[in-house]
């Protein structure tokens, strides 16, 4: 099936239909983004137990360390 194919079955729905599967839509990208989120975080522990991440309260240090 293709996402042309999806729309048109889209189409074809009730509102009501169209409202349930807007909500389900709005709740599988809250999860996904979830998700997202928490493996940028233990990518971000992990760098953080190997020593690979540098802090600093310089300004200057920080623009040159986001320029790496």
């Amino acid at each position: 099936m293709t996402f042309n194919d999806v729309v048109e079955v889209i189409k074809s729905l009730s509102v009501d239909e169209k409202l349930e599967l807007q909500l389900l839509l709005q709740q599988y990208l809250r999860e996904e983004r979830r998700e997202e989120i928490y493996d940028n975080f233990q990518s971000a522990k992990m760098e953080q137990q190997k020593g690979e991440l540098k802090f600093s309260s310089n300004i200057n240090e920080l623009k040159q360390l986001i320029e790496e």
